[in-house]
This record gives C-alpha cells, structure tokens and sequence, in this order.
C-alpha cells in the first residue's frame, strides 16, 4: 500500500497548531452541544492578529496551521453569504473584517502550510435537514475553498455527525473539484485520520495501513472503509486541560514543557503527526501564558536533537550494526523507514555494553513508519543494534543523549 506524496508531505509536517477561535471565545463557560445563544454583538476582538499566532507557532517548530472556520454554533469566521451569524454582522471592524482571510494571509507571508477546519454538524442559527443543509454546507466549504488561494488542508470533526445523513458523494466532489491538491482529514474521502482520542496519543502499534476510522468523541462505533488505505494518523489536543476555545478559568492548566515533551513522543514519536491547540484571547492575540510555554517547548524540542552521536550504520542479518568511533553514553534512538510503505511491525534495541558484555535489549517497539523515537535509560556502548522483522529497510537511523 503506497502513499500518495501529499501523504508523504504530511508526515513531513510533523507539528501543526490548532486555533479555536469565534463567538465562543467570548462567551465563558459555553460547551458544545449547550444549546444556549451567543449573540453577534459578543464577538469583538480588540487587537486581532494572525500573524502574531503564526510568527509564534512557526518559531517553535510548528509547520502548519489549522483555523476553525465553523464550529458546532454555527458561526462563520468569514463573511459568508450563506448566514446572517458571521463576522459580517458583529462589531468587529464594523463588520467589514474577515478572521479566515487574516488567518490565511499570515500561514502563506510566513510559509506555513493553510488548514481550515469545518464542523459538519451545527446546532445554531441557519438549521435545517436533508438537502437543504447538504447545499448549504457546499455552498460554505466553496467560499472557503474557492476564495482564499490554495488551501492544503480541510479538517472535519465527526462530533454532531452520529447518525447523520449528508451527500458525501456531492460535498466530496466539489471539494476536489474546487481544490485537487487538498488533504482532507478522517472523513468521507480522507487523507489522513483522527488518533482517537483529543490526548496527543497514539497507540504503540499504529499502522498507516488501516480498515477503519474512529468517527466521533460521542461514539465508539467505526467508520469501515471499503478497502485498506494508507492513511497516516495525527493526535489533536489543547495546550490546556479541557477547554479548546479561551477561557479564563484554566490559565492554570496550561501543559508543562515536560508534559509537551511527552506527548511529542507519544505522537510523532510513535509515526503520526502532533497538533496542539491554543485557543486565542479576547483581545484576538495568543494567551501569554500559552505562547510562552509553546516557545520553551521548541526550543526544548530544538536542543534535544540539536547534535546527533556520530555512527556508522551498515545493514547485518536481522537489521542494522550502529558503530560508535569510541565508547559513548547515549539515552534516545530515532528510526525512519522508508515511505514508500509500511512493513515493519517489530523492532528492537540491544547495546553491547563498555567495556564487554553480551548485547542486552534497550527496548522493543511495533511499528516504525514515518518515525519512531525510544528513550531509554543512558547506557556507555560502542556498539547498538537493531533488529528489525525483516520486512523493509530504515531510511535512518540516529543516537542521541540527553533525553530533554
């Protein structure tokens, strides 16, 4: 099973920031699903700005971005001619502004790639059933996708969907047509697919080569594909505990760089991609606290790899010799196998211990893919080994020590 080279590119991404912004964000303590008003007049942020989100994301590591555009309530960050409870309606700019156009601006002038995120269901203003919202929500998605230049990634949330009928045929369609190049996330016709959970977690076996989808938070029922697809995973979570829009209640919960730490392994560590969230202020900027902690995080992440142990690695019966010109302490191993598929669904890492000794495990793992990152405890070797099942080659292989 091959990956498409979009599919490849995104594995490239690694570390994308999630933005949940809109008239929730002025409104404290609303949930999803609550069913409660938010008027227009709420949403007005004082100091808007995209670029200051997308200078910070990109500054710690981050390669992409993705703007909630639509969430569950209905409201449109845009000013779309499809809804009267947009942006167009509210005090902000008098309502001439345009959150997704600002969003959109920032990604390209500072080089990150453009995702959008758009929630299928809603429960607010513009409901309706059957063909009626199946039109809307193209007529929606081809604001968003025919208006504001090339969009490399559209993000449903199943949320709300349970159940629920939609033209996925027609709504698949137009998306294609309107933007060929697109990745589109876990849905209908995806690309790539939801961990499972809103943790960062993914599990120590975590194939690309899958039969099914997990859908929702709201259900453990799959979606079955019709046939195995390639489609590499992504672990979505927040920067704090529990809310993904602003609010003032949890400043204390925002994730340490340790925690940050942790879930890098757990995700692109274990082959998939890491997206954190943030959710912007009422003033339209990042939290302090939040920026603050995501800067340290990168430049955490920036040290830990910044200087690789030099090796020599050459392929031996069961997998790869890794010779070390004298003895060294080294603490994390970082393998890549190749993209052209996926084979590999064992491995393990012995070291000869210095100065004598029969090699001893360091630790075992399942798959490989993109990336696959093991930390151990620090060990003086001259020589590593790891040992593979045999099914494909490693595109790399590279020690470190200092784990943090």
């Amino acid at each position: 099973m091959q990956p498409s080279k979009k599919q490849r590119d995104f594995l490239d991404w690694e570390m994308g920031a999630f933005f949940h912004f809109g008239i929730r964000t002025f409104y404290e303590g609303h949930r999803d699903w609550d069913m409660q008003d938010m008027p227009l007049e709420g949403f007005c942020p004082s100091d808007l700005d995209c670029e200051s989100w997308i200078r910070t994301v990109k500054e710690a590591g981050c390669r992409y971005a993705i703007l909630v555009c639509k969430h569950h309530d209905g409201f449109a960050n845009w000013p779309s001619a499809y809804t009267a409870y947009s942006v167009a309606n509210t005090p902000w700019k008098g309502g001439k502004g345009d959150v997704v156009r600002e969003f959109t601006g920032a990604c390209r002038k500072y080089g990150l790639k453009v995702g959008l995120y758009y929630s299928p269901a809603q429960f607010g203003s513009n409901r309706m059933d059957g063909k009626a919202y199946d039109d809307y929500f193209i007529n929606q998605i081809s604001e968003l996708l025919g208006n504001y230049g090339k969009i490399d990634y559209l993000w449903f949330d199943g949320c709300g969907s349970e159940g629920h009928e939609y033209d996925t045929v027609r709504i698949v369609a137009a998306i294609r047509r309107l933007q060929p190049e697109i990745l589109l996330f876990n849905m209908w016709d995806p690309d790539t697919r939801w961990i499972g959970n809103e943790a960062g977690i993914a599990p120590l076996y975590n194939p690309n080569v899958v039969r099914e989808l997990d859908f929702s938070v709201q259900t453990e029922e799959k979606d079955k594909l019709a046939e195995a697809r390639y489609l590499p995973g992504e672990c979505d979570f927040r920067m704090r505990r529990e809310n993904w829009f602003y609010s003032d209640r949890d400043g204390d919960t925002v994730k340490s760089v340790e925690e940050l730490m942790a879930i890098y392994d757990y995700s692109v560590g274990r082959g998939a991609n890491f997206l954190i969230n943030i959710g912007p202020d009422r003033r339209g900027l990042l939290p302090d606290a939040d920026a603050k902690r995501l800067l340290e995080f990168g430049e955490a992440l920036r040290r830990r790899f910044a200087n690789p142990i030099p090796c020599t690695v050459e392929p031996v019966e069961g997998g790869y010799r890794c010779t070390f010109a004298e003895p060294t302490l080294a603490d994390t191993a970082v393998l890549a196998e190749e993209l052209g598929g996926e084979f590999i669904e064992a491995f393990s890492l012995w070291a000869t211990p210095f100065p004598y000794g029969d090699p001893i495990c360091l630790c075992e793992g399942r798959t490989i893919g993109h990336k696959a990152i093991r930390t151990f405890p620090p060990i003086w070797t001259k020589e590593l080994f790891v040992r593979t099942d045999g099914k494909a080659p490693l595109s790399a292989v590279t020690f470190y020590r200092g784990q943090k």
